[in-house]
């Protein structure tokens, strides 16, 4: 992160996330002086193809657009930052929240990356994120000795002492 970015800063960004000369496939980039030619090489010799925005028309970037703008209105218009360690720090976990837990309508209101699947029996606990900002929602465990089985209905996970043989 850097408040001035240069065409040498970006290319050694490109070349931060494509150590082992790959990456994405394309990169949509805008005609600013910050992307030079270095940027390009760099992107060439990972086998990445680069388009370039045409001029004067804003919405030819509206994938970047939309994120950048759910970001901020979700996140940082709600968060005070106290510096760039805490930016760092909230944009990880907004980039988590949003590839993890937040539902998509591209997706049907379903999660990007499914959680693993979740018991059928068990109250919903509100699980934090981003400070309180958002939550994640989740069946907790249920801590009445029932569990519940496809078919079977409530089932003790200890038998009853009743139950129990003695020798």
């Amino acid at each position: 992160m850097t408040r001035a970015p240069s065409a040498r800063w970006t290319a050694q960004q490109l070349r931060n996330v494509t150590p082992l000369g790959t990456g994405a496939e394309i990169i949509i980039r805008e005609r600013d002086d910050k992307y030079g030619t270095e940027f390009d090489e760099v992107a060439k010799g990972a086998s990445i193809r680069v388009l370039r925005t045409a001029v004067q028309a804003p919405l030819m970037n509206a994938a970047c657009e939309r994120i950048l703008g759910s970001v901020r209105r979700e996140c940082l218009d709600h968060i005070n930052i106290l510096g760039e360690s805490h930016l760092r720090a909230v944009l990880t976990e907004t980039v988590a929240y949003f590839n993890r837990l937040r539902p998509h309508q591209r997706l049907k209101q379903r999660v990007p990356v499914p959680p693993g699947e979740a018991a059928s029996a068990g109250k919903t606990v509100a699980l934090p994120v981003l400070g309180r900002l958002h939550h994640d929602y989740r069946q907790a465990a249920r801590r009445d000795g029932y569990t519940r089985g496809p078919a079977q209905g409530p089932k003790p996970l200890n038998p009853p002492r009743s139950a129990t043989r003695v020798p």
